[in-house]
């Protein structure tokens, strides 16, 4: 008898040790509503828990900032929260601590916070991996790197291939076609030359596209960014490829071998466009700050938007393809695309999209199904 009472009291204090037990012990600790906000080794970070609280947690991943924007020492909300607490989940999201292409950072400091976050909360429910642009290639890297702490994903309007495809692909491509029609617009001396600028002249970017509609309209075509956008998306990618080469320390991308169609004369522009050869150590640094592969641990649902000036439907679909050749294809849905400009859907339709990849995970109802 002693025996068998000694060992349900040792049973009584595992369980009651134990961390499912503790997490419940924490999260009724936590007020409702409340936020919480603090730093983790320089990336600001918050923690909204709404009133309603549903016992959920998405955890949020930011897009692209550039490399001039300060990093705020609180974090403040970003003001797309709303539908999120309307609906009794809470949100957490990590500022990064870089800025730029900060993905292998922004994987980092995240799964810090969502740890930190656990530890004030509890375990919740469920958590959920939400992100916008370059945040939804964070989610992707962070359900195949950290899935095991996740039930899905949800990346809105993101850049959904592997580096290598994005900086050699949409960005420099782009560029470099650009650049051989219309010379000195972008920089002087050439994309990466000592004097390049840090940014391009936008006005100058459009006056010349603007004496050259027909062409334009091909570079837009060819690229899938659409005429409207042409001039910010080509300042954009122009920005992006700049802050990457001070970041790499030389030239991050390679076009040396790349065939470029779509073009009234494909012959004479690839035998007269810039070719630039990547620094090895730079290409290298670029390309293994978040390998996607497409092996998702966790259902990872995609939504695009129908016309994007900054990342073409076609580069958000691309980590579908990525998933089927890893054998994951089943756990990555992409739903049919919505509104038009950069991550531009509405709440409701981003709600929908959540919905779906809840109704997949718990209900097991496929978002594909009617």
């Amino acid at each position: 008898m002693r025996l068998k009472s000694l060992f349900l009291w040792l049973v009584l204090l595992v369980l009651v040790s134990s961390p499912s037990a503790l997490a419940a012990e924490n999260a009724s600790a936590v007020a409702q509503p409340s936020e919480h906000a603090g730093t983790i080794d320089g990336a600001p970070w918050r923690l909204d828990v709404p009133e309603n609280w549903n016992g959920e947690l998405v955890v949020y991943m930011h897009g692209y900032a550039p490399a001039e924007q300060p990093i705020p020492e609180v974090m403040p909300r970003n003001g797309y929260e709303g539908w999120l607490f309307e609906r009794g989940f809470a949100v957490a999201q990590s500022d990064y601590s870089a800025r730029g292409w900060a993905v292998a950072e922004g994987l980092e400091d995240t799964e810090a916070m969502r740890r930190h976050v656990v530890g004030l909360l509890g375990q919740p429910k469920r958590t959920w991996a939400m992100g916008h642009s370059m945040g939804g290639h964070l989610v992707l890297g962070t359900l195949e790197t950290h899935g095991a702490a996740y039930d899905g994903g949800l990346a809105l309007c993101g850049a959904n291939a592997p580096a290598e495809e994005l900086f050699n692909g949409p960005l420099l491509g782009a560029l470099a076609v650009f650049e051989y029609r219309h010379p000195g617009v972008l920089a002087p001396g050439g994309l990466f030359s000592a004097d390049a600028p840090r940014w391009p002249d936008p006005a100058a970017i459009e006056t010349a596209l603007a004496s050259d509609e027909d062409f334009a309209v091909r570079l837009g075509q060819a690229f899938g960014i659409p005429r409207e956008g042409l001039a910010g998306g080509l300042m954009l990618r122009y920005g992006v490829l700049f802050e990457l080469r001070e970041r790499a320390g030389g030239i991050p991308v390679d076009n040396t071998r790349v065939t470029y169609s779509g073009f009234q004369d494909d012959a004479s522009l690839n035998a007269g466009v810039r070719r630039y050869a990547g620094d090895p150590e730079a290409v290298a640094y670029a390309n293994a700050r978040l390998r996607l592969t497409g092996n998702t641990q966790r259902p990872v649902v995609l939504m695009a938007n129908e016309v994007d000036e900054s990342i073409p439907s076609q580069t958000s679909s691309r980590y579908l393809n990525l998933a089927r050749n890893a054998g994951r294809g089943n756990q990555v849905f992409e739903l049919p695309p919505v509104g038009q400009g950069h991550c531009r859907f509405g709440p409701e339709a981003e709600a929908a999209a959540l919905a779906a990849l809840r109704a997949w995970v718990v209900d097991g109802k496929h978002p594909g199904e009617g």
